[in-house]
């Protein structure tokens, strides 16, 4: 770069070359230079989330007089850019493989704010005066608090904002084809093999139960992302912070966002462990399962459309093969379970990071909640297309329903009552080998009488439709 494209700025190390155009200072552009890893950067989210935290920081250090008012002021006004207009989001360059504790994002956030404050106060940019990245904006803060902190509050935002919504509307989504295909009945599958009936809402009432279920564990593993380090500075003593400037960003951070942030967890262990994390991100393995599973299922359902299950059919969003004319593929549910498999192995990721915790801190923050909320802004964004692009455009194929559901063999499990499992083996095996109903089977062999064999034989009642 030529001297017109470049400035000088120092830290403890000596100097350095920072772009002209660049807020960032020093230590971000070390950084820069020394980690070159790939092209993942830390999501809009976290950036938001850790501005937040600088700002109820620098809010609360000025109450409590740590601080000046009038450096607070600033800073909260640089912080306000970020958070509430969007700018400056690319001065926030750095690759989320760095030193485990953060420390480099940290002092990205800190330079930030620093060299925007002093622009705003008609100061030199770089010069450190009058708002110093350490002095004042990192005041009585270290990165093994500052960035926990930051994951804590991205994450419960994220799964809040934009998760939980997602996750009700497909549950609404489903119970609305379950309500709709309640009283068709269809035959039952076990190990891909034909079993007894139940209804096409029935099978439906098992996605909309499980995902019901995956969110209360998602909420209940969310609880404890209330809890934040902040505070407790290098290892959860709070040296150099004042005593109650954690309880102040905790009442600024719940309202400015909503939610109920809590300063009363071992800082010890919130800045050594993730375990918070790791549970939460174990929540949305157990929902990425669950959505292969739901997925899958109607993937196998709509197969055909002639030569397949062909029980239900799929909208038809776009032409599924580049040699095959009139193809159209289930390419919703593939997306899901490809979301499903990532947000799997995103997991293995973060369980790896949270076992990563030696003595009094953990060392690898930026993976974990890099992972983290990739995991829930894929699933968020999946199960949204995966409730209008395909759930909400499901239909039955009744005549196609019925004529699978009056060949079954498996219909035979009806008449055991009668006639013992033994016999009714037998009438399945005849009824299978001659091509023939369990209906005919029956008669044919004259065990139940023509005048009882269809109230015995009644679909409506097998399904127990009375017991849900």
């Amino acid at each position: 770069m030529s001297s017109q494209e470049i400035r000088i700025e120092n830290d403890t190390m000596g100097e350095v070359e920072v772009p002209s155009n660049a807020i960032w200072g020093a230590q971000t552009q070390r950084s820069i230079q020394n980690f070159q890893i790939s092209t993942r950067r830390f999501p809009k989210s976290f950036i938001i989330a850790l501005t937040q935290v600088k700002r109820a920081c620098a809010i609360a250090n000025g109450e409590l007089g740590v601080i000046e008012r009038d450096i607070a002021e600033v800073i909260t006004k640089a912080a306000n850019e970020i958070i509430n207009d969007g700018l400056h989001l690319n001065q926030f360059p750095l690759d989320i493989y760095q030193t485990g504790s953060g420390t480099q994002t940290n002092m990205n956030a800190n330079e930030v704010l620093s060299n925007r404050a002093i622009q705003i106060m008609g100061g030199q940019i770089g010069s450190k005066t009058p708002v110093h990245p350490n002095d004042h904006v990192n005041k009585g803060q270290s990165s093994n608090d500052v960035i926990p902190t930051a994951m804590h509050l991205s994450a419960l935002t994220e799964i809040t904002k934009t998760l939980e919504p997602a996750l009700e509307g497909l549950i609404i989504s489903l119970r609305s084809k379950q309500n709709e295909f309640i009283n068709i009945v269809k035959i039952g599958r076990t190990h891909l093999q034909d079993a007894v009936p139940l209804t096409l809402g029935q099978e439906f009432s098992a996605y909309v139960f499980q995902l019901e279920t995956v969110k209360s564990h998602i909420k209940e593993a969310s609880r404890y992302l209330e809890q934040l380090a902040i505070g407790g500075t290098a290892v959860g003593t709070g040296l150099n912070a004042h005593r109650d400037l954690d309880k102040k960003v905790c009442s600024i951070l719940s309202n400015d966002t909503g939610l109920n942030f809590r300063s009363d967890g071992n800082k010890f262990a919130l800045i050594a462990s993730k375990d918070a994390l790791v549970g939460v991100s174990g929540a949305l393995k157990t929902l990425a399962i669950t959505l292969i599973k739901i997925a899958n299922d109607i993937r196998w359902l709509s197969s055909g459309p002639r030569c397949g299950l062909g029980e239900i059919s799929l909208p038809e969003n776009e032409p599924g093969s580049s040699i095959m004319p009139g193809k159209v593929n289930p390419t919703q549910n593939e997306m899901l379970i490809q979301v499903g498999a990532q947000v799997i192995g995103n997991d293995v990721a973060v369980s790896m990071g949270g076992s990563w915790g030696v003595l009094e801190l953990n060392l690898m923050k930026p993976m974990i909640i890099s992972n983290v909320l990739e995991s829930i802004e894929l699933l968020a964004n999946g199960m949204n297309s995966f409730s209008i692009n395909c759930i909400s455009g499901i239909k039955a194929n009744e005549t196609r329903i019925n004529n699978l559901v009056s060949q079954s063999l498996m219909l035979v499990t009806a008449l055991t009552k009668d006639i013992g499992y033994d016999k009714a083996a037998y009438i399945a095996k005849k009824a299978f080998k001659e091509g023939k109903t369990i209906r005919e089977t029956v008669l044919n062999e004259g065990l139940i009488p023509e005048s009882e064999i269809d109230k015995k034989l009644d679909l409506t009642k097998m399904v127990h439709l009375d017991r849900m």
